[in-house]
C-alpha cells in the first residue's frame, strides 16, 4: 500500500513582503509591540526565516520605522519653509497614530535608511531657506528632530498601551492632578490647575511653533546685524 507523503508548501519571503506584513500587524487595534513569532504565523513561515532577511528584531523595526518616516516625508508638499516643518510634524504624528507599535521605537532606534535621511534633509533645507547660519541650522534641526520624534514616539507608545485609543493624543500631560500642601508647595498650588489642563498634542505643536519662531528671530538678527 502506497503511503502518501505530506508536502509542505515552502513560503518564499523577501524584505518587502515581511515589511508589508509588519505594517499590517502593527496597524491592528490593541497591538502594542511587534512579535516575530506572530509575524511568522501571518506569513505562513517559520519565524526564524525572517532573520534571513533581517539580522535581528531591531533591524526589522528599523526597516518598519524607516518605511513610515518615508511615508511622512512623501506627504509634505507645502511651499513655505515653516509650513513644510509644520506639515512634516503633523504627518509624522498621523503615521505614528496609524502604526503606534512601530512609531514607539523612534525614541530608541536610528534607521540610517532613506526615509530617515529624507526627513533630515527636509528639515536642514527648511532651516537653510529660513536664512540661518550653518551653526544655527544644525542647532534648530536638532531641537526640532528631538522634540518632534520624542513627542510622536511618546504618544504612539501611550496609544499602543491603551489598546489603540484614538483620543490618547489629546490626553493630559499629567497622569493625575497634583494635590499638594499649599504652604509647602505654593507655586504648584497656584499653577496646578493650569498644569492639569495641558494636553500632549498641544504642547508638541506649541513646541514646534517656538522652534520656528526661534529660527525666524535668528535669521532676522543676521539680516539686521552690522
Amino acid at each position: 500500500m502506497a503511503v502518501k507523503s505530506a508536502v509542505r508548501t515552502k513560503v518564499k519571503l523577501d524584505p518587502e513582503r515581511i515589511i508589508a506584513a509588519g505594517l499590517e500587524l502593527a496597524g491592528r487595534p490593541g497591538v502594542s509591540a511587534i512579535s516575530v513569532r506572530e509575524l511568522g504565523t501571518m506569513l505562513g513561515a517559520d519565524p526564524t526565516a525572517i532573520y534571513r532577511h533581517f539580522r535581528s528584531k531591531d533591524d526589522l523595526m528599523r526597516a518598519l520605522l524607516d518605511h513610515i518616516e518615508a511615508a511622512s516625508v512623501a506627504e509634505v508638499d507645502a511651499t513655505a519653509w515653516d509650513d513644510r516643518l509644520r506639515q512634516l510634524t503633523s504627518r509624522t504624528l498621523a503615521w505614528a497614530a496609524r502604526y503606534p507599535a512601530i512609531a514607539a521605537e523612534a525614541i530608541v532606534l536610528t534607521t540610517h535608511g532613506p526615509g530617515e535621511l529624507a526627513t533630515i534633509e527636509l528639515m536642514l533645507d527648511a532651516f537653510r531657506e529660513a536664512g540661518l547660519s550653518d551653526e544655527e541650522i544644525v542647532r534648530h534641526y536638532a531641537l526640532l528632530a528631538s522634540h518632534s520624534l520624542s513627542g510622536a514616539a511618546g504618544m504612539a507608545r501611550a496609544r499602543a498601551e491603551s489598546g489603540g485609543d484614538e483620543d490618547v493624543a489629546q490626553g493630559a500631560w499629567l497622569d493625575e492632578p497634583l494635590i499638594v500642601d499649599p504652604r509647602k508647595y505654593p507655586m504648584i498650588a497656584r499653577y496646578g490647575a493650569g498644569l492639569a489642563d495641558l494636553r500632549d498634542l498641544d504642547l508638541l505643536m506649541r513646541g514646534v511653533e517656538m522652534i520656528i519662531e526661534s529660527a525666524k528671530r535668528s535669521a532676522a538678527s543676521r539680516t539686521d546685524g552690522p
